[in-house]
């Protein structure tokens, strides 16, 4: 007779089996048309020395905003082009507390200079679908998170990507030296958390590897390999915003001090949902409730607007900058790929038309934050244009 260990093993051997099947099956029967997207250009200025940050500020992992109709309908399409370049500037922390601010130019072609930014597919706006009743915040209905055991599965791509923040947060791996993370993870849009003084990646290491005989029902739990981070960026979004706003920009990129072996996942601008396979999101991080584990959740989309995708997918604290990811339509490759669409940032209560509404939140990568991001993890603007 199988342990329950066991048979929740095999459970969630059967449900990943699924998920392999379902973006097949939905690809076959809805044959993708993805529109072209055009991706701007960065223009950095030299940066500008700031003071040492006091690291003053505490690590809030359950971060909760809340918004309206007019907050939801916003899209930075709205903003001026001198707002939104001065949102796209960002400070580099460096590991010796030291601090500089990049300013940035904006440079896109005429297609693009008309609506400056960012909608969840050409043509289509924020939407917003009915709904009758208000649902529990984090955790909806019953708990759908799987724990991710075996080195199978934990040395395995995507599981492979997720790694820990030493602020409590989780991270993932999208080039061999960087990790994206929610930026509420090192700073609290005043000062930077005092974790962030000496921040650092954790890699899980399965028993197996660290010396301890694993199985099916091994209770043993892997073990942490910290990894120093170099620099950390945060968007000036995040920094000068207020909250309602700066969830927009919820997100960071970690520099490590050495590269690591591990496989990563490439970013994409994230599309509208109707273009992603089985309109569903997946993403794996470590929740506080599970400690030491890692926990993989996958739903579908729910809601969308300009800068962030509106779901029920069960999270607790410390899943906070986890990579949220989908099956998008690779031209190039003419099929569906795994890419990095958003960071999961928290908890948003959303008040429209007088009803409450209550959604886990991923902040989209835009056009604009895709730029920027792949500035930040390339140096070299020439390199970054959507494939």
């Amino acid at each position: 007779m199988m342990t329950p260990r066991e048979c929740s093993f095999l459970l969630t051997h059967l449900l990943m089996l699924l998920q392999l099947l379902l973006p097949l099956t939905w690809s076959l029967l809805h044959p993708p048309h993805p529109p072209p997207v055009h991706v701007p250009t960065l223009v950095p200025h030299a940066p500008t020395p700031l003071i040492r940050s006091r690291f003053s500020a505490h690590t809030q992992l359950d971060f909760t905003t809340h918004c309206n109709s007019s907050c939801f309908h916003r899209g930075e399409q709205e903003a001026q082009k001198e707002q939104l370049t001065e949102k796209l500037g960002f400070e580099t922390l460096y590991a010796d507390g030291s601090r500089t601010l990049t300013t940035v130019d904006v440079e896109a072609d005429e297609q693009f200079e008309g609506d400056l930014l960012d909608h969840p597919s050409p043509g289509r706006g924020p939407r917003l679908k009915p709904r009758h009743r208000r649902v529990r915040r984090q955790i909806y209905g019953a708990d759908g998170r799987f724990n991710i055991q075996g080195d199978n599965f934990l040395l395995d791509y995507p599981f492979s990507t997720a790694v820990r923040i030493s602020t409590g947060c989780t991270g993932v791996l999208v080039s061999q030296q960087h990790v994206l993370t929610a930026a509420h993870c090192v700073h609290d849009g005043k000062d930077y958390v005092k974790g962030a003084r000496r921040l650092r990646v954790g890699f899980l290491i399965p028993p197996s590897i660290n010396g301890t005989k694993a199985d099916l029902s091994s209770s043993k739990r892997p073990l942490v390999r910290w990894v120093r981070v170099k620099r950390t960026r945060v968007p000036k979004g995040w920094i000068q915003g207020p909250q309602e706003v700066s969830m927009d920009f919820d997100y960071a990129l970690l520099e490590l001090r050495w590269p690591h072996r591990r496989p990563f996942m490439r970013l994409s601008v994230a599309p509208s949902s109707d273009d992603l396979a089985g309109n569903r999101i997946h993403f794996s991080g470590f929740d506080s409730d599970r400690s030491g584990e890692l926990v993989y959740r996958f739903c579908p989309v729910e809601e969308e607007s300009s800068n962030l995708i509106y779901q029920h997918c069960d999270a607790r604290p410390g899943a906070s900058g986890s990579g949220v990811y989908g099956r998008v339509w690779d031209n190039s490759l003419e099929r569906w790929e795994r890419k990095v669409i958003g960071i999961f940032s928290g908890h948003q209560w959303l008040e429209i038309d007088g009803e409450n509404r209550d959604y886990n939140v991923a902040v989209r990568i835009t056009p604009l934050k895709f730029a920027q991001i792949c500035y930040w993890v390339h140096g070299n603007r020439l390199d970054c244009v959507q494939d």
